[in-house]
């Protein structure tokens, strides 16, 4: 019996030789030149996008395509080039971005293209930097973006079924997609036309919800398809994770590790494409840290590439920031910060500068990947080698791998014996050097860095101004209307009100009994009055947005008055049939009655959409002098705060820390920066989300801030803060291999730039800065990490003095692990390889 492992490399190797059946080994020789000219494909167009089992053919040249997810309107226009450079510096060679539906046609009819939204200035931007670009129209997008960028308007077309074979469906589909690509056709963008653009998806991950649909949902798949092929952009379409993909549309792989989950391309002539490698998690409202190493992304690129993949996109290379109201329900402000640029911009590393050295490491494997044929080798019982070797050549890359969770491994490859760290691959791009391991980060560390702004906070003193719950409202029903029909994803909010006369005999007889509101809702949460006095909040969850509300309350003889004010926190962005999602309150009691449970669900409800404060638009300068403020009281529901303050010193990030505060949303100077909710805490009993992003383009010199406070926190403690990374680190052992970056190739050999590649520790500050302190060292077995390293059991005691000899007063430095440069008098650590850890603060 064949092993299954067998199997699958049988097919892939066959699979791989089928592609290349048509080219001989001196085809392949005389295609390819050096450097440059690696990827080079004879009989090719110089100009367009075509593909084959191995890789996009991009102007008549192959590529290895390392792409990053760039979300244009989760950043302002101001930060786009620096996030773009930055994106290329590290190793990025192609920008990939969503296009955003919603935002380009809030109202039908109705397109916006400016500001954040101008999708054109971004695209064009790229160009700019020389890198690539994929563009996603969807134009369902996901993305925990408000409602999967799908506008609310065509909630309301009569008949429509979202993503499915409808018509009414189909018919905006087709004019919105049409529309952007025209746009951009325009505008010359795509790769045909001399642009950056070279691949564009139809749909978004479609299988997760086709079996809903029945032959509804096939038959949309092949629609689809056939759409995004008739509007002659004369590039490669994609469709991620569509496993029917239509041909000649690339079915995709989205996930954290496609080189051991994707099933394949669905048809050989295709390449392998990665177009969502997760960075970390998204977080919801509610949720602890989301975490994922640089040593495990770089481990998942590594294996993909060398099992035929020919391009990873980080989804998101840079998160940024949901301004306003366009987050997905219960998603965060905060989106995706711990990708290698945070939501600040700023680099996080290790993860930038790792991968950063994946890129460097396979890029000088680029002519055995391209022309070569791969070997899979058992060396032994949990470790393998990939060797992609190119015919009649010396061309060679091999790929190391110990899938052992927990044991470094010893193995013998062409007679060297190689260290393999626990679950790590090495890359050898001559088959004989490693030059990179994806568990031994020789890149620097940082840590970040709040910095409460002495200008900014001076003289910052507060005033509010309280919402009054609203009696009798018009606009009445028997029963509530529901939530997202009611708002049209104009506002969070929606008043509900009636009332009720109740008899002496009605009321609870005993005096430590008092009548229960009950209120189940659909979501997303509620606060509730009571003849004007606030009785409290519920609400739900990502999870499971249904809640129940329960309270006591005091009811008196008479008539009696209640008021709800329903809230969202986004529209929902993901699964079938959309467009059937409610939310609202749907059953209404009152319990402990003498007289007995009262329903109250059809008791005549009035409405009314938004707050007085949204409508006064209180956020705004001439809104803020249509009602007199106060001074701040210890708190309460519903109340709007407002302040000024001056533009933070420097220039670096801007953010405002909400110590104190509940649930609700920031306005700068007019413009929202998002929801904050700080009182929804964490399994960890934290916050979720406590620092939010002011961009610098919102601030002038003086600055209006307005708060909406939703529940009873107060203000008294929130404050304005820089940001930085300025707290560098690097931990570096003897066993690390030198940098990706001290090699090259020349006439297709591999050689060094330099004489000694001995492991050594680099530090670079961001910006102009310099080293002004060296805050801890230690050359023998420190532990920690960037932040918050500790003395091991051994330590050279001149670890400091070395370090500071070499870095202070300087941009950057690199400290040789030499050990006569530490000298250890009593001969700490000789049992053990050593590790020199340092951190610096750059100013």
């Amino acid at each position: 019996m064949v092993e299954p492992r067998r199997l699958l490399m049988i097919f892939f190797l066959s699979t791989l030789l089928i592609a290349y059946s048509n080219a001989n080994v001196e085809e392949i020789q005389k295609d390819t030149e050096e450097g440059d000219e690696e990827g080079k494909v004879g009989g090719q167009k110089a100009q367009g996008v075509t593909y084959d089992a191995r890789s996009l053919i991009i102007n008549g040249k192959r590529e290895l395509l390392f792409s990053g997810a760039i979300h244009y309107p989760r950043s302002t226009p101001d930060m786009w080039p620096d996030l773009i450079k930055k994106a290329k510096q590290g190793g990025i060679n192609t920008i990939e971005t969503y296009v955003f539906w919603n935002g380009h046609e809030p109202v039908e009819g109705q397109y916006n293209f400016e500001g954040e939204f101008d999708l054109v200035k971004f695209i064009k931007l790229i160009h700019e930097h020389k890198l690539y670009a994929v563009v996603r129209v969807g134009p369902f997008i996901q993305a925990e973006w408000n409602h999967g960028g799908l506008p609310y308007w065509l909630r309301e077309v009569p008949g429509i079924i979202f993503r499915s074979d409808n018509e009414p469906f189909k018919k905006h589909m087709k004019r919105f997609v049409t529309m952007i690509v025209d746009k951009l056709k325009q505008e010359k963008l795509f790769a045909p036309q001399g642009g950056p653009i070279i691949l564009a998806q139809i749909e978004n991950e479609y299988n997760t919800i086709q079996r809903a649909f029945r032959e509804k949902g096939d038959s949309y798949v092949q629609w689809a398809g056939k759409l995004a092929l008739s509007l002659n952009a004369n590039v490669p379409w994609i469709m991620c994770k569509q496993r029917d993909a239509p041909d000649p549309v690339i079915n995709t792989c989205n996930g954290r590790h496609c080189g051991d989950t994707f099933y394949g391309p669905n048809k050989r002539n295709k390449p392998a494409l990665w177009t969502e490698n997760w960075t970390a998690r998204y977080r919801v409202f509610g949720d602890p840290p989301s975490q994922r190493s640089a040593e495990d992304l770089a481990y998942s690129v590594a294996r993909f590439f060398s099992k035929n993949g020919s391009m990873v996109n980080y989804y998101m290379y840079y998160g940024g920031t949901n301004f306003g109201r366009t987050s997905a329900s219960f998603t965060t402000t905060r989106y995706y910060d711990e990708g290698p640029l945070d939501e600040f911009g700023l680099q996080r590393e290790p993860k930038w500068g790792h991968l950063k050295d994946v890129h460097r490491a396979l890029s000088l494997c680029k002519r055995a990947l391209f022309w070569g044929v791969p070997t899979t080798l058992k060396l032994g019982p949990d470790q393998q080698a990939i060797v992609w070797q190119q015919p009649g050549t010396s061309a060679c890359a091999a790929f190391l791998a110990n899938n052992n969770t927990r044991l470094a491994q010893h193995v013998n490859f062409r007679g060297q014996d190689i260290c393999l760290p626990a679950r790590s691959i090495s890359v050898l791009p001559d088959c004989k050097t490693v030059v990179f391991n994806t568990q031994l980060v020789t890149t620097q560390h940082n840590s970040r860095n709040f910095v409460r702004s002495e200008i900014a906070n001076k003289n910052f003193n507060w005033e509010m101004y309280r919402e009054v719950p609203p009696v009798g409202l018009g606009f009445k029903f028997d029963v509530p209307r529901e939530l997202f029909h009611l708002t049209k994803d104009t506002t969070d909010y929606a008043w509900y009100t009636t009332s009720l006369k109740l008899g002496r005999r009605d009321l609870p007889m005993k005096k430590n009994v008092s009548p229960v509101l009950r209120v189940a809702s659909l979501g997303h949460g509620i606060h509730a009055y009571v003849n004007g006095e606030y009785a409290g909040s519920a609400h739900g969850s990502k999870v499971e947005k249904s809640f129940v509300f329960q309270r006591a309350v005091s009811l008196k003889e008479g008539e009696n008055h209640i008021a709800l004010l329903g809230y969202l926190v986004g529209l929902p962005d993901s699964g079938a049939y959309m467009e059937k999602r409610f939310a609202g309150p749907r059953s209404i009691t009152i319990l402990g009655l003498n007289t007995g449970t009262l329903d109250i669900s059809q008791n005549g409800w009035g409405h009314q959409v938004g707050i007085d404060g949204e409508k006064k638009k209180l956020f705004t300068e001439e809104g803020s002098k249509s009602v007199q403020w106060t001074k701040p009281d210890q708190g309460g529901p519903l109340t709007w705060y407002k302040g000024y303050f001056d533009a933070p010193e420097g220039d670096n990030p801007v953010a405002i820390v909400m110590t104190g505060m509940g649930k609700g949303m920031v306005w700068i100077n007019g413009r929202s920066i998002g929801r904050y909710w700080n009182n929804y805490l964490s399994p960890l009993k934290k916050p979720t989300q406590s620092e939010y992003h002011i961009p610098r383009a919102y601030l002038k010199p003086k600055n209006l801030i307005v708060l909406l406070e939703e529940e009873e926190g107060n203000p008294k403690d929130v404050h304005i803060v820089t940001v930085n990374r300025d707290t560098i680190c690097s931990a570096v052992s003897e066993i690390h291999p030198p940098s990706p970056r001290l090699f090259e190739t020349k006439n297709g050999t591999l050689q060094p730039k330099v004489n000694d590649l001995k492991p050594r520790a680099e530090l670079i500050c961001p910006g102009k800065k310099q080293i002004v302190a060296v805050e801890f060292a230690s050359y023998g077995d420190p532990f920690g990490a960037c932040g918050a390293y500790f003395i091991g059991n051994c330590t050279a005691p001149e670890s400091k003095q070395v370090v500071e000899k070499y870095c202070l007063g300087k941009p950057s430095c690199q400290i040789p692990l030499d050990s006569i440069h530490f000298s250890d008098k009593n001969a700490a650590c000789t049992h053990l390889r050593k590790t020199l850890a340092v951190q610096v603060k750059c100013a």
